[in-house]
């Protein structure tokens, strides 16, 4: 099959095609023909080595773990699947190599969910990272509830996107940060509030906003942002990174709590976020499409970090 690999890290110019052999579903998996996948940044993050001490890998490596295809096989084991069906998944696993960017892929059944009935294979391409890494943030680690106030960093990026509707389907109240030109995006999927952090320091804006504080800070951005972000909160909120792991004594001094998340393959959270989509209460983020030998390109572009929405690219 064809793919997209880099057989060492490096900068984007590594990404080059490749003929690799096609895998076969083993017990427990199904083997899907994609027809997309999206970019995400931990793609280039893998691709330049920044999380080789963390994930076992082996070369060539294919990068991608967002899948949208069609069964093409099923392995010993699998029920639910039907040769045929349209179906999303995360696909990430235990050893990093063989991704998204190729024809096909063989994953864990567990991990793989029916696509949201209507929505092109382009579209469901966006939303399994995003939409998986926000649930996890916002209902799993964070307990997010109605009428809570919920701060969403880089509301109009792809997890920022999905959060901000996931969290309004929860009836929470959403403030958000975004440049000028992305605030109509990121009012029409929901949120509340919208901050220019180009315009004025964003946590002067949100207390201004908000002056009773949030109780949940999602945090995609880490570093200074993240350190800005603890006076925020009001007493016994909660700081979810995505990025930089929280400092979880400076929370407790503060009378505030932190959590971290690293995105987890969830089947039946993919079928949840599916329903929310059929029933029209989410969307997929904006996006455009380019083919999959364009990779390198779009990898270039996801890195600068203004990419409203997702970058999907065509595989076929």
């Amino acid at each position: 099959m064809k793919a997209m690999v880099i057989d060492e890290f490096g900068g984007a110019n590594q990404l080059h095609a490749a003929e690799v052999p096609t895998p076969v579903a083993g017990s427990g998996e199904v083997l899907i023909k994609l027809a997309a996948t999206s970019v995400n940044p931990v793609d280039w993050k893998i691709r330049e080595g920044h999380l080789a001490k963390a994930l076992p890998h082996h070369f060539p490596l294919i990068l991608g773990w967002d899948a949208a295809g069609t069964i093409a096989a099923i392995g010993p084991g699998v029920t639910g699947f039907r040769p045929g069906d349209k179906v999303y998944a995360y696909a990430r696993k235990p050893e990093v190599q063989w991704g998204t960017y190729a024809d096909y892929i063989a994953l864990d059944a567990q991990a793989v969910a029916l696509a949201p009935r209507g929505l092109s294979l382009q579209a469901a391409a966006t939303l399994p990272l995003v939409g998986l890494t926000s649930w996890q943030v916002l209902f799993d680690a964070a307990k997010l509830d109605a009428g809570q106030w919920v701060l969403i960093h880089a509301g109009a990026g792809g997890i920022g996107s999905l959060a901000i509707q996931l969290a309004k389907a929860k009836k929470a109240r959403v403030v958000t940060t975004a440049r000028a030109e992305n605030h109509a995006y990121v009012k029409e999927l929901g949120a509340d509030i919208v901050i220019d952090y180009t315009a004025e320091p964003f946590a002067a804006a949100v207390r201004r906003a908000v002056p009773e504080g949030v109780d949940v800070v999602f945090d995609t951005m880490g570093g200074q942002t993240q350190a800005e972000s603890w006076g925020l909160l009001k007493a016994g909120g909660i700081l979810v990174s995505i990025v930089d792991p929280p400092d979880e004594a400076k929370a407790a001094a503060m009378g505030l709590r932190s959590g971290y998340v690293f995105v987890s393959p969830n089947g039946q959270q993919l079928r949840e976020l599916a329903a929310l989509i059929e029933t029209g209460q989410v969307k997929p983020p904006a996006f455009e499409v380019l083919p999959l030998a364009e990779a390198t390109m779009a990898q270039e572009r996801s890195q600068t970090h203004h990419v409203r929405g997702k970058i999907v690219l065509e595989i076929g």
